[in-house]
């Protein structure tokens, strides 16, 4: 699949990138020793680091089952240095350009080089981040103004995951936190926009267990994203459909409240073109207000253009790494996607892109958390 091969070769290439300060580091550390000898063991040591990552990413974008041990002990600590690496190249890039300018680096403590302060400094930052931050979930409550919502559906509970991507990293043990979280929220519905998986076969029924353990009165509904077209996804929508959640896939239905009507819709991933709005809108009776489930947020002006008051969304987990305490989060995502997490409106539309649950690519949280939304369904006239 395209889309498997530029993950692999854009993350092979940031691996480089990125151990470029793990290099600088150790040919600080070795200060003292004959250059040569300081060069080749710095670039050998890099050099590994981007081989072991290399012969691994195929196992991390296929996520066969491994195990749990394998995991904790060789594979998640290699991630954290290879965190630390990327957390570290713009304080290393100030770092060369300061020394560029002829000018002094404040040394931290007895620590004889700059480099090696970065890298010690971003070892624990990244740690957190791996072992602590993603597993610290919060639960957020939103209201939500539909156009035209009918007000026996005023206060109607949508608890919405994402991203789930249940797998080696992402155990099903999680997912049965997040699904008992949920379930005391005492949600009309819960949908689940897309990415149930990492990808491959190996946790297509750990992932539908996660599903199936999820209640509420008015059902379970789920659209798929790119990564379960990484696997096999006919075998994951039935394991999901067997547990009793309905997967809508370019379709919709009414959803009734007291006599009143709403209707949900369901679009396929938009990666391999299998999403088509026209046909999920088909059903939807003249003047009942619509609910869209597009794993991809930028369906949203399309959506928009349709008169779809809500499109709840998910894929750019907000970035995973962004700066905490500051008003959206902002991350290198801003840079190149118009929608990175959070709340958008246009007109009389709302889009709201869910920051996930669970991690794509390397498996860190830092500034912005994985959660469940909770939204609540709000009637409001606008003015004609």
């Amino acid at each position: 699949m395209k889309e498997k091969n530029r993950i692999r070769v854009a993350t092979i290439f940031a691996t480089l990138i990125s151990h470029i300060v793990f290099a600088a580091a150790v040919h600080d550390a070795l200060a003292g020793t004959e250059e040569r000898l300081r060069c080749v063991v710095s670039l050998l040591s890099a050099a590994a680091g981007v081989a072991f990552f290399s012969a691994r990413i195929g196992a991390w974008i296929d996520d066969p089952r491994r195990h749990r041990y394998f995991v904790a002990l060789i594979e998640l600590p290699f991630l954290v240095h290879w965190n630390a690496c990327a957390l570290g190249l713009v304080p290393c890039a100030l770092v060369f350009a300061i020394r560029m300018l002829g000018l002094d680096v404040p040394r931290l403590g007895s620590i004889p080089s700059p480099y090696i302060s970065v890298y010690l400094i971003q070892l624990p930052i990244a740690a957190y981040g791996i072992f602590v931050r993603r597993r610290w979930i919060v639960v957020r409550e939103l209201d939500v103004p539909i156009q035209g919502l009918d007000r026996r559906f005023d206060g109607y509970r949508i608890a919405h995951l994402s991203d789930l991507h249940i797998g080696n990293m992402t155990p099903s043990s999680w997912g049965s936190h997040w699904a008992a979280r949920v379930n005391r929220s005492a949600p009309d519905i819960v949908v689940v926009t897309g990415d149930l998986i990492v990808g491959g076969s190996d946790f297509l029924e750990d992932a539908a267990e996660v599903i199936g353990a999820l209640r509420a009165s008015g059902g379970v509904f789920v659209s798929l994203g790119n990564h379960d077209y990484f696997g096999d996804a006919e075998r994951l929508v039935s394991a999901v459909r067997h547990r009793g959640a309905r997967v809508l896939r370019n379709e919709g239905m009414v959803l009734l409240r007291n006599g009143a009507r709403l209707y949900l819709a369901g679009i396929d991933d938009t990666w391999t073109r299998r999403d088509n709005l026209a046909l999920a809108m088909a059903g939807c009776p003249q003047g009942v207000p619509s609910v869209l489930l597009s794993h991809d947020p930028e369906r949203f002006a399309e959506a928009e253009r349709a008169g779809i008051p809500l499109t709840l969304s998910g894929h750019t987990h907000g970035g995973q790494v962004a700066v905490p305490f500051l008003k959206r989060h902002p991350s290198l995502l801003h840079l190149f996607h118009p929608f990175p997490s959070g709340i958008y409106r246009k007109g009389r539309s709302s889009l709201y892109v869910h920051p996930g649950l669970g991690t794509s690519g390397p498996p860190i949280r830092l500034g912005v958390a994985p959660a469940i939304v909770v939204h609540t369904l709000r009637t409001v006239e606008y003015p004609k």
